[in-house]
């Protein structure tokens, strides 16, 4: 059985065999696939080289459906866009660009962490298991639906913010359904964990908090909206009474 700093070496090799064509044929087309793929990967890997149970098969059966879901959905709208604006001026200096994937293959080991502990432990049942299911599901409906209402829009091309669907109420539904998702994770092993390893799984939901709130999420996209429409009151308006993040009721 491998240990889950050999999963760690793995995902590392699985962004550098993807980074060679990317780099080589300077296309942006596979980041984001090769993003959810690890995951896959990853997880059918730690679920075949450990002792069956029920509840495994379902955390596996969630991370394949996450990131089928996730990758389909990106891979999709890398190819009517051609290009990412985030590897501009990137992808073209070989460390700079390597350094994006080790990136990429760090964060899905240590989003991936309470799956591949529990791969490794004994299975437990309690209501908090249930709980995870349910708060998974919840992220996961949460986030396609908002992906979806989103491109829709796109395709209007009205140059315009949405403000409709769930993003009447979040200005970012899709991170809030990406957060609970993996917080619906932990969840669901924490039972199965040791006292130890709920302490390092822990890592995998404060660490996706930490990246789409202060990292590579809201900040980026924010200033973003703002530069573009920041000059206009009802982009302002719209600002002012939705929620960043927590779908919730407009203010007046």
């Amino acid at each position: 059985m491998l240990t889950i700093w050999h999963y760690l070496l793995i995902s590392l090799g699985i962004q550098v065999v993807m980074f060679l064509p990317a780099f080589k044929f300077k296309t942006d087309k596979l980041t984001d696939l090769s993003y959810a793929l690890t995951f896959i990967i990853l997880a059918l890997l730690a679920f075949f080289l450990s002792s069956y149970s029920a509840l495994k098969l379902v955390a596996m059966l969630m991370v394949v459906a996450w990131g089928l879901r996730l990758g389909t959905f990106l891979f999709i709208r890398i190819r009517k866009m051609k290009t990412d604006k985030r590897f501009d001026g990137i992808r073209e200096n070989f460390f700079r660009f390597l350094r994006f994937w080790i990136l990429q293959g760090l964060t899905v080991w240590i989003i991936l962490i309470p799956v591949l502990l529990l791969m490794g432990s004994e299975s437990a049942y309690t209501p908090l298991t249930f709980l995870g299911l349910a708060v998974w599901f919840t992220g996961l409906l949460t986030e396609a639906t908002a992906d979806f209402q989103k491109s829709k829009f796109v395709k209007l091309k009205t140059g315009k913010w949405i403000e409709t669907g769930l993003w009447k109420y979040s200005r970012h539904p899709n991170y809030f359904g990406e957060i609970l998702c993996w917080v619906g994770v932990y969840l669901f092993a924490f039972s199965s964990l040791t006292p130890t390893f709920r302490l390092f799984g822990l890592a995998s939901p404060l660490f996706i908090m930490i990246l789409l709130l202060f990292v590579t999420g809201l900040p980026p996209l924010e200033k973003g909206a703002d530069q573009r429409w920041g000059s206009e009151s009802g982009y302002q308006e719209y600002k002012r009474r939705t929620s960043v993040l927590i779908p919730w009721f407009r203010r007046k």
